[in-house]
């Protein structure tokens, strides 16, 4: 392994890794050998590509720019690569980015079929509740909810979640089953990321209203938000695929189910001005297919099962 490809190859895994062990070890190389192609890297182009201590090594300025670069260069290249042989195999690395829900919920259940199909391929999932930069994060394509702030990604939409209500049958026994959006006044609201503002609305045969509520607690992860509504601190609101287990487990049951409180899109991202590598854009279809149910699948969780006794606010 001596050629310059292969060292970009090294140097790009090393940048996300931040070890030269580990990456070398991916290709099949020794830590002596990782670091004389990585030095050797480095005095070609002329600029320090990492910085190195005893723990760790981080990119420069000057590595994190050359990085950006090399990524969109060997993406290309798979791209060239993949056209060329014609027969749908995809190989090399796919780093995905999402939120830990999603992750959880829709993509880990999944990932078998897909690796099965394609078994020379890597991937990397990052997962977190914060939107990752796709260019300096080297994510491949992120799946995001809601809205999109203003940005150069290409975004493709894979699915639309409706947006529910949820709370623990003990909450609503204790504190009563609301019957219309202004009954949220008087009940713990879990603020999360499904819907992190204060104020809710609601629509219903023509009519808007809106209802501003109180939080006890306020939470950052969506798993964090479902799990707070089992544990009957409150009602949570939630993508309806992010509390399917719970509610077909009897565990949650919706709040104001007649009620249309709208909707999170979830988009797959791709980098603007990169190539789409192959296993982007094939990860992206395979997920497509399998989120978006056959229409007369399409009927949504109703109120709370018969078991559950609850009653109505007074």
């Amino acid at each position: 392994m001596n050629d310059r490809l292969s060292t970009l190859r090294l140097f790009v895994r090393a940048a996300r890794v931040g070890n030269f062990s580990s990456a070398g070890r991916e290709l099949g190389l020794s830590q002596p050998s990782a670091s004389r192609l990585i030095a050797g890297l480095e005095e070609d182009v002329g600029a320090t590509l990492f910085s190195r201590t005893t723990r760790a090594v981080t990119l420069t300025h000057a590595g994190a720019m050359y990085l950006m670069r090399v990524e969109a260069i060997l993406a290309a290249l798979d791209e060239a690569d993949h056209e060329a042989r014609g027969t749908g195999e995809l190989r090399g690395s796919l780093r995905v980015g999402t939120s830990s829900s999603f992750v959880l919920r829709e993509i880990i259940p999944r990932l078998p079929a897909f690796l099965k199909e394609h078994a020379t391929l890597k991937i990397e999932l990052v997962s977190n509740d914060r939107h990752q930069d796709l260019v300096t994060e080297g994510i491949d394509v992120a799946f995001r909810f809601g809205p999109l702030p203003d940005s150069s990604a290409m975004a493709r939409k894979i699915i639309q979640l409706p947006r529910i209500l949820i709370a623990s049958p003990t909450y609503l026994q204790e504190r009563g089953m609301p019957t219309t959006p202004s009954d949220l006044a008087h009940h713990s609201v879990i603020i999360g990321p499904a819907h992190p503002s204060p104020t809710f609305s609601f629509r219903k045969d023509g009519r808007l209203i809106s209802v501003r509520v109180d939080s006890q607690l306020t939470i950052t992860i969506n798993e964090g938000a479902t799990a707070s509504a089992v544990a009957g601190l409150g009602i949570a609101a939630s993508s309806e695929n992010s509390a399917r287990a719970e509610l077909r487990a009897g565990k949650l049951v919706r709040v104001l189910p007649d009620w249309d409180f709208g909707s999170m899109e979830v988009n797959a991202l791709f980098a603007s001005g990169k190539t789409i590598k192959p296993a982007a854009r094939a990860f992206a279809d395979f997920l497509l297919k399998e989120l978006r149910p056959p229409r007369r699948e399409q009927a949504r969780f109703s109120g709370p099962p018969e078991s559950v006794s609850v009653r109505p606010n007074q």
